[in-house]
C-alpha cells in the first residue's frame, strides 16, 4: 500500500488495509504454502474496494500436515488501534465438516465471539463480519487444490488485550477484537467507520427491546449519567454526529431519547446545528444571548456573552436567571431533535457543564429520567 494515497485538506495521507484483508491474505498464504510446500513472502488479494493489493507474509512453519504464517496490519495514516497487530493463520487438510467450498473457518485466541443480537453476525459465532468472511473464503478458494478440503484457523495474540480499548465489550463481543472492513481498505481518518460504530450500538439496544435510550456526545456525558444514577447500559455516544444518530434512531425504531449533554454542544443543537464539530458551525454564544435577552437581560450583559471565549464564561454572566435561560435552551434543543425525526421519536434534553453542574432540562424530561433511573435499594 506504499503507493496508495489520498489528499485531505492539502495533506497527503496513505491508505491502509483492514483486519478483513489481513485475514484473507494470511489464510490464502497459509493454504498456498501447505499446497506447495514452499515459503511465500507476499500474496495479492482482491478487495471489495476494487483494488488488487499485495500484502507481506511472515511464514512460521511449513510441513506436510499444516502451515502457519502471519500478516502485520497496516492502517496507513489512519489512527487505528489495530495498526501493527499480527494476525495468524494455520492451514491444514481437513475431512470432517466439509463445506460446499471445501473450506472450514475456525478462530482461536484474540478474535471475539458474538453474544448479543443486533450485529451482522449471529450470537455464538466468531466476530468476523460477512464481507471479510467472504473475502477469506474467496481468496483461500483460489489456491485450494481440486478435490481437497482444508481448515483454516485464525488468531490474534494481542487481540483480547486490544479489545478492552474498543467498543466490543459494549457490543457484546467477548474474548477479542472483530475482523471487520466492508471495503478491505482503510481510508485515512474516515468518519464513516466511526459513525457506523456508534449506530451499531443503537441497533443492538433496540434488538434487546430497549426503545428508550440515552444519547450523549462523549465521556463527560457518560460520567454525568453514572453520577446521576441513570442506566449507562442504555447510553449511546453520538460524538458530533447528532443528525446522523437521530436518523439512525428513527430507522431502527427508537421511541424515546433522553439527550444528556454538555452545554457547549447542546447549545449548538438548540441553534439547529446537527453536526457539532466547530468546522461546520457554532452559534453557541448567539443562542445564549438570544435567550438571555428573552429573559430580560440588558444589552451590556448580552455584549459580554457575545464577547465570551467559552460557553462557561458566557454562562457566568447569567447567574441570576441561569436555570431559566437553560430551561428554554433545553426545550429548543429538544424541539430541534424532534423536528429532525419528524416528531416520530420523543426527544427530551438535559444540559450540564463540569463547572456549573446541572443547568436545565426540557419540560417533559423528568418522565424519561424516571424511566431510565436505577431503582434505589
Amino acid at each position: 500500500m506504499e503507493d496508495k494515497y489520498i489528499d485531505k485538506n492539502g495533506k497527503k495521507l496513505r491508505y491502509g488495509y483492514t483486519t478483513g484483508s489481513c485475514a484473507a491474505a494470511s489464510s490464502k498464504a497459509a493454504l498456498l504454502m501447505l499446497s506447495t510446500g514452499e515459503r511465500t513472502d507476499e500474496v495479492h488479494i482482491d478487495t471489495p474496494f476494487g483494488w488488487n493489493i499485495g500484502i507481506d507474509v511472515h511464514p512460521v512453519e511449513i510441513n506436510d500436515s499444516e502451515s502457519i504464517c502471519y500478516v502485520v496490519k497496516d492502517s496507513g495514516d489512519d489512527p487505528d488501534i489495530t495498526d501493527g497487530i499480527e494476525l495468524y493463520a494455520k492451514a491444514e487438510w481437513y475431512k470432517d465438516g466439509t463445506t460446499e467450498d471445501g473450506i472450514t473457518i475456525e478462530t482461536g485466541m484474540g478474535i471475539g465471539k458474538v453474544t448479543k443480537k443486533g450485529l451482522s453476525v449471529a450470537p455464538g459465532n466468531p466476530a468476523i463480519n460477512p464481507v471479510p468472511m467472504k473475502m477469506i473464503r474467496e481468496e483461500a478458494a483460489k489456491v485450494l487444490p481440486y478435490g481437497k478440503s482444508a481448515k483454516i484457523t485464525l488468531w490474534i495474540p494481542k487481540g483480547e488485550e486490544l479489545a478492552r480499548k474498543t467498543f466490543n465489550p459494549r457490543l457484546g463481543i467477548i474474548g477479542g477484537i472483530s475482523i471487520i472492513g466492508t471495503t478491505g481498505i482503510v481510508e485515512p481518518m474516515s468518519e464513516e467507520a466511526l459513525k457506523e460504530s456508534y449506530a451499531i450500538e443503537i441497533n443492538m439496544l433496540v434488538k434487546e427491546n430497549n426503545k428508550t435510550i440515552i444519547f450523549t456526545p462523549g465521556n463527560y456525558g457518560l460520567d454525568y449519567i453514572k453520577k446521576n444514577n441513570l442506566d449507562e447500559k442504555k447510553a449511546v455516544r453520538t460524538s458530533n454526529f447528532i443528525g446522523y444518530m437521530l436518523d439512525k434512531s428513527l430507522e431502527y425504531g427508537v421511541e424515546n431519547i433522553l439527550f444528556v449533554g454538555h452545554a457547549g454542544k447542546m447549545t449548538k443543537i438548540a441553534a439547529g446545528v446537527y453536526q457539532t464539530h466547530s468546522k461546520y458551525g457554532d452559534g453557541r454564544l448567539e443562542t445564549i444571548a438570544a435567550f438571555a435577552g428573552i429573559c430580560g437581560y440588558e444589552s451590556d450583559v448580552l455584549e459580554n456573552i457575545l464577547s465570551a471565549i467559552t460557553t462557561d464564561e458566557a454562562i457566568g454572566y447569567i447567574e441570576d436567571k441561569r436555570h431559566e435561560v437553560y430551561e428554554m435552551i433545553c426545550e429548543r434543543a429538544a424541539e430541534k431533535c424532534r423536528a429532525r425525526v419528524f416528531g416520530d421519536i420523543n426527544v427530551e434534553t438535559v444540559i450540564f457543564t463540569n463547572e456549573y453542574g446541572f443547568l436545565g432540562k426540557s419540560k417533559n424530561a423528568h418522565k424519561l429520567i424516571k424511566e431510565l433511573e436505577f431503582e434505589q435499594d
